[in-house]
């Protein structure tokens, strides 16, 4: 299937350091490209991959599993370090769940880590339902566009596959129990006003890392996509402030030339 408009990859080739941005479950790189380019702006290098089974329909999200998401980024974060002398790793959502599993699985070789309204675990009755319903039900209405700013929506699918969520509960379990093993410096940002991941999943990350360095900002104005919300340029400038503190040559790098692609 061709990808949607606005659902493409993107990648920047700036400095030195260079930053990894994983969009949600169900979404795609659409809510992430402000983010991504204010960044490259600044003359980071920058990676926003699109995930295996998003950003074209969801029947396509429903052939695939959390092995598949992480492997996207996992690979992403490789080719990055291959080039770059420091790397970050941030994430939205789900994005933030596979970015937690990257700091803990590789150590070293991130420095940093944001996140933004992190998914920690599916919510409700629908959860303990999810391995018998799955079988019967195909899918469920969707979870995509919940911002606050008028006129502001999300690129994400209209329909949730239950296959596909229940290897989100499988992936959300697992990175539970590796929190622990994250010991890089986070910057977490959420929403007190989230209608997809209740502040509880951000309060129970906070409480189960190892990071000694950590930031918490409350993004008051925004619901979930706060990328895309009122608070918008709050993440940017927070995480591009992040960044810089741990990477101070980023102040340096700005008006480096690079090359930015969509594809």
């Amino acid at each position: 299937m061709p990808v949607l408009p606005g659902a493409e990859p993107y990648r920047h080739d700036g400095g030195e350091v260079g930053v990894l941005l994983c969009h949600g479950f169900t979404g795609s790189p659409q809510s992430l490209r402000p983010w991504a380019e204010y960044l490259a702006e600044r003359g980071l290098t920058v990676s926003l991959p699109l995930l295996p089974g998003h950003g074209t329909r969801w029947e396509d999200l429903q052939l695939t599993g959390w092995q598949d998401w992480y492997a996207e980024v996992d690979r992403a974060l490789r080719a990055l370090s291959e080039r770059c002398a420091r790397v970050f790793v941030c994430g939205l959502s789900m994005g933030g769940a596979l970015a937690l599993r990257l700091a803990a699985k590789h150590g070293d070789a991130v420095s940093g880590v944001v996140v933004v309204n992190p998914a920690n675990k599916v919510h409700g009755l629908s959860a303990y339902a999810l391995p018998a319903a799955r079988h019967l039900v195909r899918t469920t209405k969707g979870i995509a566009s919940d911002i606050a700013k008028p006129g502001a929506s999300e690129l994400g699918y209209d329909r949730v596959p239950l296959h596909a969520a229940h290897s989100l509960r499988r992936l959300f379990r697992l990175v539970d129990g590796e929190l622990p093993q994250v010991t890089q410096p986070l910057l977490l940002l959420h929403s007190p006003q989230d209608h997809v991941v209740p502040p509880v999943d951000s309060a129970r990350i906070l409480g189960r890392v190892s990071s000694t360095d950590v930031r918490e900002v409350l993004l008051e104005q925004s619901y979930h996509v706060a990328t895309l919300d009122h608070d918008a340029d709050r993440i940017f400038e927070e995480s591009l402030a992040f960044v810089g503190r741990l990477a101070p040559s980023v102040g340096k790098e700005v008006g480096k030339e690079g090359t930015a692609s969509g594809g």
